[in-house]
């Protein structure tokens, strides 16, 4: 069954030219990505490597990560969701209140189950009906930011959502805690999305839907293996936001998009590199990149609000055009 599936998705087992050419572009990549960190901190005056700033940068890629992560499985699938800035959202409420009331695990505890059962909801949308995805997706995003404006106005809610989260359950978004949050992440992403029947059979409905079902693969249920999974994701994307930023203001008027897209350019920026990398890998590079970039317009003093979102959109378009050029049809 196994092997039916990896003929089913063209995957092959990568041959000694091809291990070769991997290790070149790996090292192609160490070298140009240096060569840039010594332009940025020229650019920067020499702020940009200074141990604060690295400490600042590897801290901010850990939550976009996980989010990342999460779209490589949408994408695989063949699908698109984007309510999850709004998930996230309501995951973080959840994170400061029962942080704040109840400790450290009860933060993590409330942060995972919101983000997963929200995510597995989405994806119960995707499998039992025939709505498209992106459609579905902005109609739950436009449900949860209207859930998180009545927590806010309800006098009994409001000022439980509108506290911080206490600085003393915030460590785990700081070095060296985060990092290793990232690490464990990526050991048990990596084992799922390439070492399971679970991310066989995803990785097959996305390449095609009706040689998986002929191979055995139950569509239906695959996806709520996604969403499942994507939910756990985005479940640890809303307690890591929620330490690192300390307070999560409401999104309206689907406004909660905006948090998705940084993620989304890594996605986009980690499919065009599987080629030569596995994409889970690549997730946590891509971030670390993109985040650079961004570090480096905000110690030149570019502005976060105009510029640098223009900057984030054109990565959106070029990545989006090169990672889909050679897809026929329609993306879901």
């Amino acid at each position: 069954m196994l092997s039916a599936l990896s003929e089913a998705t063209n995957e092959k087992q990568p041959t000694l030219n091809e291990k070769t050419r991997t290790l070149i572009f790996g090292i192609g990549v160490i070298i140009v990505t240096v060569l840039i960190f010594f332009l940025f901190n020229i650019l920067t005056h020499g702020v940009f490597l200074e141990w604060s700033n690295i400490k600042i940068l590897l801290s901010q890629m850990v939550w976009p990560s996980f989010m990342a992560w999460g779209m490589t499985f949408l994408f695989a699938c063949g699908y698109t969701d984007l309510s999850w800035g709004a998930v996230v959202v309501l995951g973080s409420f959840a994170t400061g209140v029962f942080g704040n009331a109840y400790g450290l695990a009860a933060a993590i505890i409330a942060g995972v189950v919101v983000g997963s059962v929200l995510v597995f909801i989405n994806f119960c949308v995707f499998a039992f009906t025939k709505i498209p995805s992106w459609i579905a997706g902005i109609s739950l995003a436009m449900v949860y930011e209207a859930i998180s404006v009545l927590l806010k106005t309800n006098e009994k809610t409001g000022p439980l959502v509108e506290k911080a989260l206490a600085k003393d359950l915030q460590f785990l978004a700081r070095l060296p805690y985060s990092l290793i949050i990232l690490a464990v992440g990526f050991v048990i992403i990596y084992f799922i999305y390439n070492k399971t029947s679970i991310g066989f059979n995803i990785r097959s409905i996305g390449g095609n839907p009706k040689v998986a079902t002929a191979l055995g693969v139950n569509l239906k249920r695959t996806l709520l293996w996604v969403g499942l999974i994507t939910g756990l994701l985005i479940g640890v994307t809303s307690y890591i936001q929620e330490s690192y930023s300390g307070y999560t203001t409401v999104k309206t008027g689907l406004t909660s998009i905006f948090l998705i897209f940084q993620p989304l350019a890594i996605a986009l920026l980690a499919d065009i590199m599987q080629k030569r990398i596995n994409v889970v890998i690549a997730v946590p590079i891509c971030s670390f990149l993109l985040y650079a970039v961004f570090n480096c317009l905000t110690l030149m003093h570019v502005e976060s609000g105009t510029l640098q979102e223009a900057m984030l959109a054109l990565f959106l378009i070029v990545f989006g055009i090169v990672g889909q050029r050679k897809v026929k049809g329609v993306v879901k």
